[in-house]
Order: C-alpha cells, then sequence, then structure tokens
C-alpha cells in the first residue's frame, strides 16, 4: 500500500515553489499526496519565519500535524528551522528538521527515518553557503500560472530583517537550467512563468560571468515558445534604472507589473532600516516606469511602526505613497525579530500605535487601488483564464491581465486559455466584469 504524505506551506513565492517541487520529488518515490486535514504517514510544515506571526503559524501547523496522527512522520523544513533549530531539537511534534538548503533531499531524509526512528537533523549555517539547491517543477496546483525559484538568499542587511541568516547569502541559479525548467513548463500547457527569489534583484552577482544578470535570464526565458508572460517577483527599487526599464520594455512578454519594496517613505526611518535609497530615488523610478510602461501596475510593501517612528515620519511615509499612487500596499505591522539589529533599537512603537497606522496605511492603499481599477472601464484587456467563480448565481470565469488586475467573464471556459474583452464594471471590489469581443 502506498504511503501518503501531506504538505502544508506557509510564506513567499520561493516557499511554494520549493513545495510544489518537494511533493513532486515524493510522488515519484511512490508517495500518494492527499490534503493536510487527512490522515496521512508524513506530514511537511515548509515553514516561515519572516515575522513572529510566521513563526507562531509554524509551530501551530507543526503541533497540529502530530495531533492529526500521533503515529505519522512529522518534518519541519525551512526558514523557521533555521531561525529556531535548537528550539525544534526539543520539541517533540517533530521528527525530521530540514534546512533550506536540503530540502531536495527530503525522500532519502524520510525514508531513513522510517528505518531507524530516530529524531534527524538535516539543517545547517547558510551564511557561507555558496551552492545554489537546484530543484526541478514539471507543474504546479495552478493551470495558468507557475512560479520559477531562479536565486536564493541575501546580502542587504535590512535591520529589521532575519531572512539573511535563514537564506543565507545571494546564490543565483544557472541560466541554461531556467531555461530548460520554462521549457518544460511551456510544454506542459503553462502560458505565464513568474520568476521570484529571495532577492531577484541580485540575480547573477555570484557569477563570475557578468553578463549573467538579471535581464539577460529575462531575455532568455522570452525566447521560450509558448510562454505568453513573463511576470517578475520583488524588485529591489535600486535595480530600477533608465537603461534597465528601457531593455526591460522591449520584451513584449513582460508583464508591467513591478513590486518594489518601499518599506518606509521617509528618509531617517529608511536610515534606521539599512535601506539604500532615498523616497526621491524611489520616486524617480517609478517614474521611469511609467515613461516606458504607460500604466504598469506598480505594488509595495510597507512597515508601520518600525522602531523609533516618529508621527512625523509616518506621516511623511502615508504622503509619500499617496503621491507614488500604488495598485496595491502591503502593509505590515512592525514584528522585533530575535537576532536583528533592530531588536535593540529604543523607542519602540506601542502595537496600539502601530496598529492606527497599519490602518490608515491600508486604508489608503484600498483607495488607490480602485482607482487603478477604474482606470481600465471601457477599455480592452487580455486574460488568462484561470477558475470558474460564481457572482449572484452566476457562473463567471476569472483570469488576471498584464496589470495582474482581476477580470471576469460570464460563462464557463477552460484554464489557461486567452480571452479578450471590454471592462464594463466592477463585479466587486477587487474583480471587474467584461463583455468578450
Amino acid at each position: 500500500m502506498k504511503k501518503k504524505a501531506a504538505i502544508h506551506n506557509l510564506g513567499c513565492k520561493v516557499n511554494m515553489y520549493e513545495a510544489d517541487a518537494m511533493q513532486q520529488l515524493l510522488e515519484k518515490a511512490g508517495y500518494e499526496m492527499v490534503p493536510f486535514t487527512e490522515n496521512a504517514d508524513v506530514y511537511i510544515i515548509n515553514t516561515c519565519s519572516v515575522t513572529n506571526i510566521a513563526d507562531r503559524k509554524s509551530r501551530q501547523m507543526l503541533h497540529r500535524a502530530k495531533k492529526l496522527n500521533p503515529e505519522a512522520v512529522v518534518v519541519a523544513a525551512g526558514c523557521y528551522v533555521q531561525a529556531a533549530g535548537e528550539e525544534l531539537l526539543k520539541d517533540e511534534s517533530v521528527d525530521i528538521i530540514i534546512g533550506n538548503n536540503q530540502k531536495n533531499n527530503i525522500v532519502e531524509y524520510i525514508d531513513e527515518y522510517f528505518e531507524s526512528r530516530v529524531k534527524k537533523d538535516v539543517h545547517e549555517d547558510l551564511v557561507r553557503e555558496t551552492e545554489y539547491e537546484d530543484m526541478f517543477i514539471s507543474g504546479t496546483a495552478e493551470h495558468a500560472r507557475a512560479f520559477v525559484k531562479v536565486q536564493d538568499g541575501c546580502n542587504q542587511f535590512c535591520s529589521y530583517c532575519i531572512i539573511p541568516y535563514t537564506r543565507g547569502r545571494v546564490r543565483s541559479r544557472r541560466p541554461e537550467l531556467v531555461v530548460e525548467e520554462v521549457k518544460a513548463l511551456a510544454g506542459a500547457g503553462y502560458k505565464e512563468v513568474v520568476l521570484t527569489g529571495i532577492h531577484l534583484s541580485s540575480y547573477g552577482i555570484d557569477f563570475k560571468n557578468g553578463d549573467d544578470n538579471l535581464l539577460e535570464l529575462i531575455k532568455k526565458v522570452a525566447q521560450v515558445e509558448g510562454i505568453e508572460r513573463i511576470r517578475l517577483g520583488s524588485l529591489e527599487p535600486r535595480i530600477i534604472t533608465e537603461q534597465f526599464v528601457k531593455e526591460l520594455s522591449k520584451i513584449e512578454k513582460i508583464c508591467p507589473h513591478f513590486h518594489l519594496s518601499l518599506q518606509s517613505g521617509s528618509v531617517e526611518t529608511l536610515k534606521r532600516m539599512n535601506r539604500h535609497y532615498t523616497p526621491e530615488e524611489f520616486l524617480d523610478g517609478c517614474n521611469v516606469l511609467r515613461k516606458y510602461f504607460g500604466h504598469p501596475a506598480i505594488t509595495t510593501d510597507v512597515i508601520a511602526g518600525f522602531a523609533g517612528e516618529t508621527d512625523e515620519e509616518f506621516e511623511e511615509t502615508l504622503e509619500f505613497v499617496k503621491k507614488v499612487n500604488f495598485y496595491e500596499m502591503h502593509v505590515f505591522k512592525y514584528s522585533v525579530r530575535k537576532g536583528t539589529r533592530a531588536e535593540s533599537f529604543p523607542n519602540q512603537v506601542s502595537e496600539e500605535v502601530k496598529s492606527l497606522r497599519s490602518h490608515r496605511l491600508t486604508a489608503a492603499g484600498s483607495r488607490m487601488s480602485r482607482q487603478f481599477r477604474q482606470y481600465y472601464i471601457g477599455r480592452e484587456v487580455n486574460i488568462i483564464t484561470e477558475e470558474t467563480v460564481d457572482f449572484s448565481g452566476k457562473a463567471y470565469t476569472t483570469g488576471y491581465t498584464k496589470e495582474y488586475v482581476r477580470v471576469a467573464f460570464e460563462g464557463t471556459y477552460e484554464p489557461g486559455i486567452i480571452i479578450k474583452g471590454i471592462v464594463k464594471d466592477f463585479l466587486d471590489n477587487e474583480t471587474l466584469a467584461a463583455d468578450i469581443i
């Protein structure tokens, strides 16, 4: 009888990719994949540690897995492992501890545990790690879009961030291997790929050949037949130069959807965060994107209530995000991370003030987001179909434009096809309704 395995993923797009890759390794080894809520022989939690909340969720899911089946093998993998490996060694709910550069060997470690029934720890310090762990996927749970991991690690050491310690230094995937995977995904019917990494803008800096940078990788991926769209993961604001954007705009398959992590619109707050740009430089980059792409979707992350953030600094951030006029903002309340420089910073902001500031930023983001979507009413759009949903008793097929605006067409269409139409109006706060043309 086949052993059953279940995977629960927490965190970023890189984690999603690695969870898909681990699932395919397990399937190849003969495991039957089941939902996490069902009884399984093996439970794998691909953990996250970007915030204290992520840490807590990781612990909760590990304990939940052991309660689902006390006889099952529970595997903790990923960033929380790197941040709290010593704690997990003492946690009786966890049987196998796998670090961020060992996920490719997951089947081997599970097999070894079944033989010995001895707790296994295979996480190590990634600070000096220089080898990229190559994983490979040929499909995902989504039908139209596939995430492709091309880079790991970060060298930035922002004062609030634990990621350089949980993911290690910058490591890039060879471009020929990226292209090989994208070709396989195109062959499986995927029309859109999202190039993602922990610090995507650093792609190629660890190669001896300086020609293998992110722009050149994008150009190579664009040559893959069958791929209609290339979307980029989060970018460092400093990569957005006139030369970079001008070359990018020549690639027809590029989606004009750019996620630039702002974090704060205050010069002084950015300095304390160890972010190496000013609000003015960030705005210059946004203006360059709008110069070459017309109406690009520019999205961002903002931290509310960072250590020492004064009322004045917060107001500067609020006014700045309005000035940039983002499509979407992901707002996070600052979470003190053990082991980071900001842990010891004075003048920590109270939870009450963080919540108030977060609410104001979120409200501003909602207004800007609706305004951005409003632009498309009466205009022609293309989507790649993804799923069928119900709106007021009618079936609609939804998908996203190149700018990542959700659009719905009445009727049922198979996933992964391109539909063209004219936008009529809002179907709900986040979805536009369109008629096929």
